[in-house]
């Protein structure tokens, strides 16, 4: 039943439903949401369910609304979604993925014409991160570099994440793209979806850069259901999403709003690698 939300009772094993008005949307302030969200409610109310957004301050600040039953459906970015799963220590309900969120990979580049052939070379050149806030070109990224035996701070010459370098860019990951192609730096990190964004839009020229190394794939920003939400109105929510189609307007805005081409069923398998290295770092 659209609009209705299921909780099981431990205690008897009774089901208790719980009617709402109508499904509540956070997500965390940015003008790109101010774009999607209005779209995204429009399309849900032409497909049978109620639907208003919220915006948050952060990332944090959703998690909590979350936790409290604020919202409904969270638009979470990765660690937000680890955090909310280890907050409420049940599975939540990945509803919908961005087409981009899955299997993204972390690539390594550096110049077309660099001695830098592999991970190892790396060593004593100037590496540039992205955001220190990135899961995909900072956080994983230092990660990968330590997996595969760089130790940043001690093997590289120069390594410094885009808060750290003067005047950054505020495209993070274009700010390494930038630095490599200048020659400021040897090698740095991006996500690939980054990369081939760049490449369409004419930022750089695939002939600018070089890919030298790729991660494993690993799952990135999702909407979440919380774990008790009826799955009929989950299938309803995830098929709301997955049929905002690119050719149609409310679809375009919403789409080109969240840099992708289509939503996506989610999944809940990808962020082990993520959640491992966060609990590392002290984050959760």
């Amino acid at each position: 039943m659209a609009g209705a939300m299921i909780k099981a009772r431990e205690s008897n094993r009774k089901l208790c439903v719980e009617e709402i008005a109508m499904l509540r949307l956070g997500g965390v302030a940015s003008r790109t949401y101010l774009v999607a969200f209005p779209a995204i409610k429009q399309h849900f109310q032409k497909q049978g369910l109620d639907l208003d957004w919220v915006l948050y301050s952060s990332w944090d600040a959703l998690v909590e609304a979350f936790v409290r039953r604020e919202v409904d459906v969270a638009w979470n970015g990765p660690l937000a979604y680890v955090k909310i799963k280890r907050r409420l220590g049940d599975p939540c309900q990945v509803v919908a993925m961005r087409d981009i969120d899955v299997n993204l990979m972390t690539a390594f580049i550096t110049h077309p014409q660099s001695a830098i052939r592999t991970v190892e070379d790396l060593k004593g050149t100037r590496f540039a991160f992205g955001a220190r806030g990135s899961v995909e070109a900072g956080l994983l990224a230092h990660h990968f570099l330590q997996q595969m035996g760089i130790e940043p701070s001690q093997d590289l010459a120069l390594a410094t994440f885009c808060e750290e370098r003067p005047t950054p860019n505020a495209d993070s990951q274009r700010d390494v793209v930038d630095r490599i192609v200048s020659g400021e730096y040897d090698a740095g990190a991006v996500s690939s979806t980054a990369l081939a964004r760049m490449h369409e839009a004419g930022m750089v020229t695939p002939e600018s850069v070089r890919v030298f190394w790729t991660s494993p794939g690993y799952s990135h920003c999702c909407f979440t259901a919380h774990s008790d939400t009826d799955r009929a109105l989950s299938r309803q929510i995830t098929q709301a999403f997955v049929s905002m189609a690119y050719d149609d307007p409310l679809g375009k805005t919403a789409l080109e709003a969240e840099g992708c081409k289509a939503f996506v069923p989610g999944v809940t398998e990808g962020w082990e690698v993520l959640e491992a290295v966060a609990e590392e770092e002290g984050l959760l």
